[in-house]
């Protein structure tokens, strides 16, 4: 049906709505910098649910200096004895900022709760602090945009064993993410619970269907631009000046500085 096949988007397709909608989130990046705007996306879902390269082309053309990515560690032993939000907020966003929380304040309703990294006092305390906490962002003007990827067993193996055979991706497994195929079900549980107590009015959940990954990324960029009453801002128009002429200087001998070697000169191209 329309750009599909076989269920998933075709690429030329995809690429060319991509690109639109990359060229419509610097609209949005240059609203949110002109109108003092403070926006946060949360990006949640199972592991290899296509989080991580959603993420990756929705900042591809942004500027850092406006949008960032929070990717927060472990905690230490420290963060360990805050208020659990504390360390999210320092992470929030001033005015004319965006920030795409990869992961987010919502470890403590999945993977803390499924591997009992958090006591059963602490996973309470979180569901009924969690709404207070985002109604108070939202009431203070931020806006909150929450994305849950989800993606079948199945297609998640094949992700995980396709990760196994490729070096260059291996680094995006972890014992944790083994773990997970084992505790399907209790991570689904989790993820029901969580939606039960934090899907809220103010803001509420989002579902991306993450089978393919395209359709995926084009459908929650073009989700998220609907969500949000931006509008194109005028920039001023910017002239290259003419290049004075030289007054004389001359630059020191290249052969006095220390210099890359020309690598790309060894190089020969492919038969």
């Amino acid at each position: 049906m329309g750009g599909k096949k076989n269920g998933r988007l075709d690429r030329q397709v995809y690429e060319a709505e991509l690109y639109r909608l990359q060229g419509e989130l610097v609209k949005l990046q240059e609203w949110v910098r002109a109108e003092g705007v403070r926006l946060v996306v949360l990006f949640e879902g199972r592991d290899a649910a296509g989080k991580g390269s959603t993420i990756k082309r929705v900042s591809e053309y942004l500027n850092p200096r406006v949008a960032r990515i929070a990717a927060l560690p472990v905690p230490g032993e420290r963060q360990r004895t805050q208020w659990y939000f504390q360390r999210y907020v320092e992470h929030l966003p001033a005015a004319g900022e965006i920030v795409l929380f990869d992961r987010s304040w919502y470890n403590r309703a999945g993977v803390e709760r499924v591997m009992g990294f958090c006591t059963p006092e602490e996973y309470t305390r979180f569901l009924h602090q969690c709404p207070v906490f985002e109604r108070l962002l939202v009431e203070d003007g931020i806006l909150l945009r929450k994305y849950w990827f989800s993606v079948s067993d199945a297609e998640q193996e094949r992700r995980f064993k396709s990760r196994l055979k490729d070096p260059m991706r291996q680094w995006k497994l972890s014992p944790m993410d083994m773990e997970s195929i084992t505790r399907w079900e209790d991570y689904s549980r989790a993820k029901d619970e969580m939606l039960v107590h934090t899907d809220i009015s103010e803001a509420p959940w989002y579902e991306v269907e993450s089978e393919d990954k395209r359709s995926a990324r084009v459908n929650m960029i073009a989700h998220l631009l609907s969500t949000v009453p931006y509008h194109e801002i005028e920039r001023p128009p910017l002239h290259l000046p003419p290049r004075p002429p030289s007054t004389g200087y001359r630059r020191l001998p290249r052969n006095e500085r220390n210099r890359v070697p020309d690598h790309a000169a060894t190089l020969k191209p492919s038969p």
